[in-house]
């Protein structure tokens, strides 16, 4: 948990690359506490800090009365899961395990400091990675599952506070857990697979909400859930089921499925909403930071931009090869970024519908794509990368540079070049066909709604090329996910250990 909110529109001077290595710190299981499972194994390890502020405006479902919480004389009652994690005697939860001196690391805790949460494996681990704190690689209070692996969690930036964090927690199981950590007390969600029984892959909680959360199922599938509604078997409203049909090798997509509507009249169980995308695996999903739009990745190798407040699918973009794995915002919401399959960065705008840039220079898959906020304003931007290449890479682009054509684009001094062959040495998978059209896709208006676009594949002679600023390999291991922070950048690999890598001082660009 860190207060400290990055700026929203705000760049600092320029720096070169990311050398200096403040600590490493190992969150593998050991092998003690390993043992076997026969559910479907995640080495990946999310490491996600609790630092973003969520938006006042909009919320999800607020025009539905049926999902404004009761009011008594003390005003909003909130629930509060009931079970001890540390006593429980449940099959669901192998061992808990807190430091010896948890209580005291907690209260002493410094409110400036950074806490994190990170999953690998069977394993669910709370770490505090404050400044000037020796016990940084020695968790808070690490938790051991029976057979589920956790495959994601997030943090609720609404709600969080000094003596209180709520957390949610997706299991290859297809179980959801809700934690609040200072008072180690749980409660689970989808038990027994009773909503959906397929892993939940990605979790976040929906912006301005105390008590929604988002859930990606491995079946394309995405439900909201409410952490204080009971669970209850679900039927989808909807009886129509995805489908495409294809001539030769094209693919047309249906627009999105809404098994259950957030305006449903049936709120007295979860789900709250659940709407059916694609039928193959979402990998990441992301809001905008203006609480509008969903970007959804899946492993098809498709970018989903959803208005999901109207329930609206507007916008599908094919990736160049394989399958997306990754997808972010930029600060002000005017782009995206992905990564996948195709080993490649990509750059889309919003608003002008369109790709906007590749961005070559791995040699694997793209794991993570992140923007550095503290390297951001209104025309220029800072972003990295991470892959199973291990390597990091930093990128810098601006709005005039990406408007240029290809062949006129300036390449930046120590820029390292973009015209390696990329490797392709995994099989693309069997559902990476792509639709393929000359013909201007433009949005139409349907009784006042935006009309969905399925946009072809762009061809790399069309397309504008950027190189990165920094490429450095920094693991031993492949990496799975990266995160910016003031004063230093983590990273962290499949294997469980978590790199805090201090920013160089000073203005001086070496690449």
């Amino acid at each position: 948990m860190n207060p400290r909110k990055p700026p929203h529109l705000y760049k600092i001077a320029d720096t070169g690359s990311t050398r200096s290595n403040l600590a490493t710190y190992s969150i593998r299981e050991s092998e003690k506490e390993s043992r076997s499972s026969h559910e479907t194994s995640s080495d990946g390890l999310a490491a996600h800090l609790s630092n973003t502020s969520a938006a006042k405006t909009p919320v999800f479902g607020e025009d539905n009365a049926l999902l404004t919480p009761a009011t008594g004389k003390d005003g909003v009652k909130r629930k509060k899961p009931k079970t001890n994690i540390v006593k429980s005697n449940s099959s669901f939860i192998s061992r808990v395990m807190p430091h010896e001196t948890m209580t005291k690391r907690i209260q002493e805790h410094n409110l400036e400091g950074l806490f994190a949460f990170a999953n690998v494996n069977r394993a669910f681990q709370w770490l505090d990675l404050s400044p000037n704190n020796d016990t940084k690689a020695q968790h808070i209070i690490k938790i051991l599952f029976t057979k589920a692996h956790m495959l994601c969690h997030d943090v609720n930036s609404l709600t969080k506070g000094p003596n209180h964090l709520d957390i949610i927690m997706g299991a290859s199981t297809a179980d959801i857990m809700w934690f609040e950590a200072f008072s180690q007390k749980y409660a689970r969600i989808n038990k027994n697979a009773v909503i959906n029984p397929s892993a939940v892959y990605q979790i976040k909680w929906l912006p301005g909400s105390e008590n929604l959360f988002l859930a990606a199922h491995m079946d394309g599938t995405l439900i909201v859930y409410d952490k204080e509604r009971d669970d209850a078997n679900f039927v989808p409203e909807e009886s129509n089921h995805l489908s495409s049909h294809s001539q030769g090798s094209e693919k047309h997509h249906r627009p999105l499925l809404v098994h259950k509507s957030v305006n449903s009249r049936n709120q007295k169980s979860n789900p709250v909403a659940s709407w059916k995308i694609s039928n193959h695996r979402i990998n990441d999903f992301a809001f905008s930071p203006d609480i509008r739009h969903l970007a959804v990745v899946t492993e098809d190798g498709y970018l989903h931009i959803i208005d999901y407040l109207n329930e609206q699918l507007t916008d599908i973009y094919p990736s160049y090869y394989g399958g997306f794995l990754c997808v972010c915002w930029s600060p002000d919401g005017k782009y995206i970024l992905t990564g996948g399959q195709d080993d490649l960065v990509s750059i889309w705008s919003l608003t002008e519908r369109r790709l906007i840039a590749r961005c070559p220079g791995h040699n694997s898959w793209v794991s993570c794509v992140a923007f550095d906020p503290w390297r951001c304003d209104d025309r220029n931007y800072r972003f990295g990368s991470v892959g199973e290449d291990r390597r990091l890479l930093l990128w810098d682009f601006n709005v005039a540079m990406l408007h240029r054509p290809k062949a006129l684009a300036v390449r930046q001094r120590g820029s390292i070049s973009s015209h390696a062959p990329l490797i392709r040495n995994r099989a693309e998978s069997q559902a990476t066909t792509r639709f393929r059209s000359d013909s201007n896709l433009t949005a139409e208006s349907v009784d006042g709604e935006v009309s969905m676009v399925e946009h072809p594949v762009e061809s790399r002679t069309r397309t504008a090329e950027l190189p990165p600023v920094m490429s450095k390999i920094i693991d031993e291991d492949p990496l799975s996910w990266l995160g910016f922070e003031e004063d230093f950048i983590m990273t962290a690999c499949v294997h469980g250990h978590v790199r805090l890598w201090s920013r160089p001082q000073g203005a001086t660009n070496s690449s």
